[in-house]
């Protein structure tokens, strides 16, 4: 589903990607792992289409999405593609069925229909009691549950997790993990996860380590 072939990335004269080649199948559930400055969140910055490399190519679904710019850029990573990060980014001026509801809006689907999708993910998030809760008024795994919903709205192909577990304690983490492998289940999703915990990089279906900006 996604191919990325010799990416190259540097800042000023650090280079931070040496080389890198990733493959991922539909369905996937795969973790980066590695030292803090292994490069591990810059490539997924870039096979998710918040960056670009130096050099080489990342192509998704059969579209080289490196020469793409602009609306269009954004248009296909609205809907082919789903993010979550350490920090949910919910805007905390909108309820939960609110934030959840913006990425489909943006896209132009229909507002009674947007509601009823965003509703249902959150019930099967755990949080459908939440709806009309802003982001300040929920605990920490309650916001990173929503923040997932929102990713999940526009049923993208992929949801790249940037540590997405980072700032939650144990117990939510292992609810977070479980949720992952449930979506890909009933979704057949694909995640591509960044991670420094050692539980999820081992439930994962891949773990490709990365050490001085190549995987090992």
């Amino acid at each position: 589903m996604i191919s990325g072939k010799n990416i190259h990335k540097a800042y000023g004269t650090v280079q931070v990607l040496k080389g890198v080649n990733i493959e991922l199948t539909r369905g996937a559930v795969v973790s980066i792992v590695g030292p803090s400055g292994s490069g591990k969140s810059t490539l997924l910055h870039i096979l998710g289409t918040l960056d670009k490399p130096d050099t080489g190519s990342v192509v998704m679904n059969d579209t080289p999405v490196n020469a793409l710019t602009g609306k269009q850029l954004a248009a296909f990573r609205n809907k082919h593609i789903g993010f979550v990060f350490q920090f949910h980014h919910l805007l905390p001026e909108f309820s939960a069925l609110e934030n959840v509801c913006i990425p489909a809006w943006l896209s132009g689907r229909r507002k009674k229909e947007t509601a009823r999708k965003a509703r249902e993910l959150l019930t099967i998030l755990g949080v459908d009691h939440r709806l009309d809760n802003k982001p300040n008024e929920l605990s920490g795994g309650e916001q990173q549950r929503v923040a997932v919903a929102r990713a999940l709205i526009n049923q993208p192909d992929i949801i790249f997790a940037d540590e997405p577990t980072g700032n939650l304690d144990t117990t939510n983490a292992r609810e977070l993990h479980r949720l992952f492998f449930d979506l890909r289940d009933r979704f057949q999703q694909t995640f591509l996860i960044v991670t420094h915990n050692e539980e999820l990089a081992q439930l994962s279906d891949r773990t490709l380590h990365m050490k001085d900006g190549l995987i090992v």
